[in-house]
């Protein structure tokens, strides 16, 4: 497959730069369990190194203004002390990877990171929040037009499923969902309607024609599902046991 040819010329042109700084290289989201989709999935890389001064950066810049050039988003570059020190404060980003991830080259910094869940409640509410209102800004630049409010939920979508399968692991479900089943468990247990979402789904996976829907009356219910979820985790008691 053409990302994986890409990922691997990575791997090899950052070894060849960082030389023995080099700890560990992990892809981690839907690329690394085979679910990559060319046109709403990201190659998420994660580079853990010995030392991240400017001089360390500097060596291995070339290799990531060459990444970027292949239109892709830059990697996450750290010391595996920051790793195991910021998992408390990240720790969406690094239960994600955990659940999903796959060892390029190097040490499996991920198999035993400890990720404390005492901080998971807030930084979801902040992620929704501040996500909801990026999503209100972009629907309406969109305004009228149709193709562009279509992009602006789809883009989108990836991010609003990843924080309500965390919405879950709030409630105890601790394993790993498909979107649409942790979309339709959540709206059952919070009591809104799923049904905008279950669309956006099913369009990004061509289940159906977004010709036989109004994007309008899909955006009310996929905005009016995020708010209700975001109110509802405001309300919730911290997650504290789950640490």
């Amino acid at each position: 497959m053409a990302h994986e040819e890409m990922v691997n010329q990575f791997v090899e042109r950052l070894r060849a730069a960082a030389d023995t700084n080099l700890v560990s290289v992990v892809l981690y989201g839907s690329a690394a369990e085979g679910e990559f989709h060319p046109e709403y999935s990201d190659l998420n890389l994660l580079c853990l190194v010995r030392d991240a001064s400017f001089a360390a950066l500097t060596k291995i810049a070339e290799v990531m203004e060459w990444w970027r050039g292949k239109k892709h988003h830059p990697p996450l570059v750290l010391t595996p002390e920051e790793l195991k020190r910021t998992a408390d404060v990240f720790s969406i980003e690094f239960v994600d990877m955990k659940q999903r991830y796959r060892v390029l080259w190097g040490d499996d910094v991920l198999k035993n990171l400890e990720i404390p869940m005492h901080l998971h409640r807030s930084q979801l509410e902040y992620e929704l929040r501040e996500k909801l209102f990026l999503l209100r800004q972009h629907v309406m630049l969109a305004g009228t037009n149709e193709k562009q409010l279509w992009e602006v939920m789809l883009q989108s979508l990836t991010s609003f499923t990843t924080l309500f399968r965390h919405v879950l692991i709030e409630f105890g479900n601790a394993g790993r969902q498909h979107s649409l089943d942790a979309v339709k468990e959540l709206g059952s247990k919070l009591n809104f309607d799923s049904s905008g979402f279950v669309q956006l789904i099913d369009v990004r996976a061509k289940k159906i024609d977004r010709k036989q829907l109004r994007p309008a009356d899909v955006a009310a219910r996929y905005l009016d599902a995020i708010e209700k979820v975001a109110a509802a985790v405001d309300t919730m008691q911290s997650s504290s046991a789950n640490s």
